[in-house]
Order: C-alpha cells, then structure tokens, then sequence
C-alpha cells in the first residue's frame, strides 16, 4: 500500500512558522506552527496527541473530529493557525479529573466500536450533538446527525445506543422535543 496518500510533503523551511496561541483541552498552548499545517498534523506530529485519527484527510470520514470552540469539525480541513485564540478539543480532552466522559463510557459499555479506529471522532461528533439543541432525540435525528462519520466496522446501532444512552444520564431529553430541528 502507498503509504504517500496519507501523509503530507514536508513544509519547506523557507515558508518559515507562525506563532499559534490556543487553549487545547483546557491548557494554554503556544506553539510554533507552518502557515499551511492542518490542525490534524499540528496534533499529531507536533503535539503528540494520537486519539484523533487520520482517515481520508478529505473531510468525509470523520475519523479527525474535534472541537473547536464547542463546535465538532474536521481537523483535517482546518489550518492550524486559523485556531488562534480558540479553544481545540481532543478525545484526550474529554475525561475529567481521571473519569471518563458519559459518551466515552457508553461507547465502551455499549460496544460501540470494532476496531476502534473511527471512534475518537464518533465521540467528538456524538458530545457535540448533544449539545446542539436543533439535533432531535429521536434515533433518526442523531443518525441524520451522526452521518459525517464512517465506520467501516458497521458499529452504527451500537454507536446510537451509546449516544442515547449519553443523552439520558446527561439530562438532555427534558429539554429536547422529538424530531426537533
């Protein structure tokens, strides 16, 4: 296999860096970053941080999902330093105080993955449907919702399980209507 359709060309020195100051998972962070670095590759490479995957590296997997100022996207689509100021969210970044996140729980409980490839961004996109109230509650909405991320494994009905699960212990349905959108 061509392992080149997965990986970027190194930046050329003479483009030089820019500084990037953002807050990832709740720590202040300064870095140095390429002007042209994606926020997937800025994670990874420069950070460390493996739990956001690198799928397509088109946008159309969802294996790369995070959070950027509460909003779920596709790192793989956003330039690093277009974080500037944000607030980035990994799967790193979503256990508190050593527990695990209501999502990141059930998704265990549920069996709500195979090979586990998929699911940081399946998480990163099932917490921030929850807390968009024009997602409806019912299995079709968070399936509509949910769309953006693939599972070659086909953990589909488990991984709505677990989000609904998630959606009851958080308390999300008493302010939710059916359908809603």
């Amino acid at each position: 296999m061509d392992d080149s359709v997965h990986s970027r060309p190194r930046v050329p020195e003479t483009l030089g860096t820019q500084t990037l100051n953002f807050t990832l998972n709740g720590e202040p962070r300064t870095l140095e970053v390429a002007p042209n670095a994606v926020l997937l590759d800025v994670l990874r490479e420069q950070l460390g941080l493996g739990g956001t995957k690198k799928g397509c590296d088109h946008g159309q997997c969802g294996a790369c999902t995070v959070h950027v100022d509460g909003q779920a996207m596709n790192s793989c689509l956003r330039l690093a330093v277009m974080c500037e100021g944000q607030q980035v969210t990994t799967v790193e970044g979503l256990a508190r105080d050593g527990e695990l996140h209501p999502v990141q729980q059930n998704f265990l409980e549920c069996d709500a993955y195979q090979c586990g490839y998929c699911t940081p961004g399946q998480m990163m996109s099932a917490t921030a449907l929850l807390n968009d109230e024009r997602i409806g509650t019912d299995d079709a909405s968070v399936k509509e919702a949910m769309s953006g991320n693939i599972c070659r494994c086909g953990a589909y009905k488990n991984i709505v399980e677990a989000i609904q699960r998630s959606r009851a212990q958080l308390g999300y349905d008493a302010t939710r209507k059916e359908g809603a959108a």
